[in-house]
């Protein structure tokens, strides 16, 4: 039975040491939902992200996947949930082509592994077609299809992006977790970025950390707005703008967000 939430973060905190970087955080990512994190330098969103992906655990608080709680999540665990990450950094694999890196990103549906099928093993004849050619379409998708044999080193920093969002992509993930998706991009670039990302909110649900305000205004159904740690504001894009403590938040905060 399909849960109504896709994911459920329910009174999660983190403290490293004497910091509590958040502190009973919650929020509920529907199907279909874009949901946006943002806030001021700081904010905990790049902690909140992490807590989902596994790679910190929370002193307190659960994630629950589909109704599901997973107290113990490991990184390894998220293909297998559904769940597919961006990185701040790009993170592609620089000896491998585009199309080869994307491949990665569906390998956690392979009957054979991956790096079998590029080594030209036994039985991965079948496997190394269907990934390449999903691979294929994953670039198509965003834009990179031409940059297919290309490797990272050769790109323009915009089109690794696409790459590496293409990889996330062939996971086919029911959530998809977009860290700074915008940084580095151009104005014609954002644009294209906000097109994707409504048009992946049919298929699958979206959290999103960005400190690119008018992007995240315009594709976010909702959003969370964290400050020192806490959630100081949760609503539609109008009500977040109309919301005066978010304001207050922002004073005297410019720039990229490091979190």
């Amino acid at each position: 039975m399909k849960h109504s939430s896709v994911l459920e973060v329910s009174g999660v905190t983190v403290r490293f040491g004497g910091l509590t970087a958040l502190d009973a955080v919650s929020l509920t990512v529907a199907p279909g939902e874009i949901v946006g994190v943002i806030g001021p330098n700081g904010a905990g969103k790049t902690t909140l992200l992490n807590v989902l992906c596994g790679f910190v655990r929370p002193n307190e608080g659960q994630v629950l996947i589909d109704g599901r709680p997973y107290p113990h999540l490991r990184p390894h665990q998220l293909a297998g949930l559904g769940i597919a990450r961006t990185l701040q950094g790009v993170g592609l694999f620089e000896r491998l082509t585009a199309i080869e890196n994307v491949m990665t990103g569906a390998n956690c549906r392979a009957t054979a592994g991956f790096f079998s099928a590029l080594a030209g093993l036994p039985r991965s004849d079948r496997d190394e077609r269907r990934l390449r050619e999903e691979a294929r379409q994953a670039l198509d998708r965003v834009g990179a299809g031409e940059v297919a044999e290309a490797r990272p080193g050769e790109l323009p920093y915009g089109m690794r992006k696409r790459v590496a969002l293409a990889r996330a992509l062939a996971a086919k993930p029911q959530l998809l977790l977009l860290d700074e998706p915008a940084s580095g991009l151009s104005e014609g670039e954002l644009a294209e970025l906000g097109d994707l990302i409504r048009e992946l909110a049919v298929e699958t649900s979206l959290v999103i950390v960005e400190h690119h305000m008018d992007l995240m205004m315009s594709v976010c159904q909702s959003l969370v707005v964290l400050d020192f740690g806490k959630v100081i504001s949760r609503g539609s894009p109008a009500e977040i703008q109309a919301d005066p403590a978010v304001a207050t938040a922002y004073l005297g905060a410019s720039g990229p967000d490091g979190d």
